[in-house]
């Protein structure tokens, strides 16, 4: 659809006069070009405009305002642009800090005096070469993040999954072996991930038992330990992006892992995040009950499956009822109220959910 006739029509489904119009066309405009026509799971044919008329008419005139109000003063979008700057600023921001003060402790000097002495700097790259980097999801960006660092890290130094076959384990070592001598071990290891919401899929306790990614990658690597890592090794959870909820929960739910586990975990875990949502993004029932009564009333439970049922209870507010109002330019996070991405066919005479952004299902 044209996008001057998409806008008419969504005048005409707001129900806007001609003032009004022309202020929200030029913000439509402003906003669709530069961020929203962007997102990449719009079906074929449509970009936001038209999605929006779309998922405007499932609700009753007196309530589009409420819906228009929430688009305009609450959603959050994360574009590409955005995104790969998070990336960008991973290996700066984080990697390089982490292994300065890692050399500064082994060579007992000033952090700031690290790159300025040969020995410490000769350390700093031995530790470099030492550390590895694997996607935690199809999210991680890892193309991105190894163009970003081009020439500083080696493609021997980048993995794109967690899940490492016995004979790949094997050839890293031998590379590393290779480059640095017969004894070289990795000292850290780094998961790359780009959004973390709840934290649940990273790492929980199901009935008394923790599972999550992290659980599933020791097994993976626990058979190398003795044999690829040094005994002090660090792994490091970095995401580019992190709600402020999983920032903290993550941090709480590794020290009891390590409790309950023990011996049988990781020697050392550090998470650490690119950027922090603000505490207060999440939709607050209580704070907006105008908003809340459509996100009760436009709710198909079809939606729910026994992966979303991890997170505990509905998704009405997202997975984990984390409630909140954001949109990641490559797929909307569960995490995310269900008003945004949810769509159904509205059985046993359930409302028919209209995404805004469709949301690309990773679990049926």
């Amino acid at each position: 659809m044209n996008q001057d006739l998409g806008l008419r029509v969504l005048g005409q489904i707001m129900g806007w006069d001609d003032h009004r119009a022309r202020r929200e066309f030029a913000w439509l405009r402003l906003m669709s070009r530069l961020k929203y026509d962007g997102y990449q799971d719009f079906v074929a044919g449509m970009r936001f405009v038209e999605s929006l008329a779309s998922w405007m008419q499932q609700f009753s005139p007196d309530e589009r305002e409420i819906a228009y109000a929430f688009l305009r003063r609450t959603l959050v979008y994360v574009g590409t642009a955005e995104m790969s700057h998070l990336v960008d600023l991973a290996y700066p921001e984080e990697v390089r800090r982490r292994l300065v003060r890692a050399v500064a402790i082994r060579s007992g000097i000033p952090g700031y005096r690290v790159l300025a002495t040969p020995e410490a700097k000769v350390l700093y790259s031995r530790l470099l070469r030492q550390t590895l980097f694997m996607g935690l999801s199809d999210g991680a960006r890892i193309d991105v993040f190894r163009r970003a660092n081009e020439g500083i890290i080696t493609n021997e130094q980048v993995v794109v999954g967690v899940q490492v076959y016995d004979e790949k384990w094997q050839d890293l070592l031998h590379n590393l072996q290779r480059d640095l001598g017969p004894a070289a071990k990795f000292a850290f290891v780094y998961l790359l991930d780009d959004f973390v919401g709840s934290g649940k899929t990273l790492l929980r306790n199901d009935s008394g038992l923790w599972k999550g990614k992290l659980d599933r990658f020791w097994k993976n690597v626990k058979g190398h330990v003795t044999t690829h890592f040094e005994a002090d090794w660090t792994l490091c959870v970095h995401h580019y992006l992190a709600s402020h909820h999983a920032s903290e929960a993550l941090v709480a739910r590794e020290v009891e892992t390590r409790k309950a586990r023990q011996a049988d975990w990781f020697p050392r875990v550090a998470f650490s995040f690119g950027m922090v949502l603000p505490p207060d993004l999440p939709v607050d029932p209580d704070l907006d009950a105008t908003l809340m009564t459509l996100i009760d009333k436009y709710y198909d439970p079809a939606i729910e499956t026994t992966h979303t049922s991890v997170g505990g209870g509905d998704v009405k507010l997202g997975f984990g009822t984390c409630a909140l109002p954001l949109v990641l330019e490559h797929n909307t996070p569960n995490n995310s109220i269900a008003l945004l991405w949810a769509e159904t066919a509205g059985a046993s005479g359930k409302h028919a959910m209209r995404p805004l952004f469709r949301r690309r299902q990773r679990h049926i």
